[in-house]
């Protein structure tokens, strides 16, 4: 992020995997600025972390913008109907969202000029749509939109860059790592730059011996075409496992794609038949040493997330958040 600072995005539980353990590491990394979406949880890191400049980019509506007035966390003000309450009611710091063209949330370019002239926000920010395709003729529509609101806030601090935007973007002001901090790739079609930080794994409860002709899982969407070893893993789609995952008797699979894998005892072993709520069925024929009690990897080290969540039909933000609380989370330092 040099010459700027980098801040961080720790919103939906840090992604999944824990926003108090996962800020206050950032926290002791040198990371001061910090970016959740609703204002419960700005409350909930605030209370770890005092010192922290805590950003909320959704306040929903005036009761939202009360609390961040109440809590010492600073709004992002998202139209100009928030930015009046805010400067009626609370003579603090705030930050103004500048739509460049995502049509999500923020302050048109015009009104932000308007804006400029009766208003200094501690931060000037937006949002690139397609950061994760540099080429892309969006990022130099937006950025320079940006540039233009960004000349009127001469004292204002600025903010444009996320995950993607690092790679393709001169960085200046305060940039928003998001993904790119979990592991995940910030650039489609491109070597991911980023180490693996977050693991998932779960145990293996029983081995079974199933014979050639018979058929695995619900459904029976899938035939063995040999005499199999099947390792039960205890995860499924109510830990946030995606059933799209699924080796079989899933839509994805129509076009007889492969579905997910794990990896274990230094194997990648295929899922047999459809991902269930609470189990996964793995295929271990060829990794006879696995045993009930070994833990096999759904992503990490040996299985990249985006690979894992491609072959699931999704991206690695969702196979992060979409974690669920049964999922035991452990923090290395």
């Amino acid at each position: 992020a040099r010459p700027g600072r980098a801040g961080a995005v720790v919103k939906a539980d840090a992604y999944g995997l824990g926003a108090v353990p996962v800020s206050k590491a950032l926290w002791q990394a040198g990371c001061r600025a910090f970016f959740v979406a609703f204002p419960q949880e700005g409350a909930e890191l605030a209370a770890h972390l005092p010192d922290a400049e805590i950003f909320v980019f959704n306040c929903i509506d005036d009761t939202g913008l009360a609390a961040c007035r109440d809590l010492g966390l600073i709004p992002v003000l998202n139209s100009t109907t928030e930015t009046g309450w805010w400067l009626k009611h609370a003579a603090k710091p705030a930050a103004l969202m500048i739509d460049t063209g995502m049509n999500r949330l923020g302050l048109t370019e015009a009104e932000a000029l308007i804006c400029a002239g009766h208003y200094s926000p501690r931060l000037v920010l937006s949002h690139l749509a397609c950061s994760d395709e540099p080429d892309h003729a969006m990022n130099t529509a937006q950025t320079q939109s940006f540039q233009r609101v960004v000349s009127a806030f001469a004292h204002s601090e600025s903010s444009l860059a996320n995950s993607g935007g690092h790679f393709h973007e001169p960085v200046s002001g305060l940039s928003r790592p998001g993904i790119a901090l979990y592991g995940g790739a910030p650039v489609n079609d491109a070597a991911n730059p980023m180490r693996p930080v977050a693991t998932l794994e779960a145990r293996i409860t029983q081995i079974r011996r199933a014979s050639a002709g018979e058929t695995v899982s619900y459904g029976a969407t899938q035939m063995l075409a040999r005499d199999s070893l099947i390792a039960v893993a205890a995860i499924g789609y109510a830990d946030g496992y995606p059933r799209a995952a699924s080796a079989s008797g899933v839509p994805l699979r129509a076009d007889g794609s492969p579905g997910g894998t794990g990896f274990i005892n230094g194997r990648r072993v295929p899922i047999l038949g459809r991902v269930t709520m609470d189990a996964v069925l793995f295929d271990v024929t060829d990794c006879t040493d696995a045993k009930p009690g070994d833990w096999i990897e759904l992503f990490g080290k040996n299985i990249p997330l985006d690979e894992a969540a491609s072959v699931a039909g999704t991206i690695s933000y969702e196979m992060l958040t979409a974690l669920g609380r049964r999922i035991e989370r452990c923090f290395l330092s």
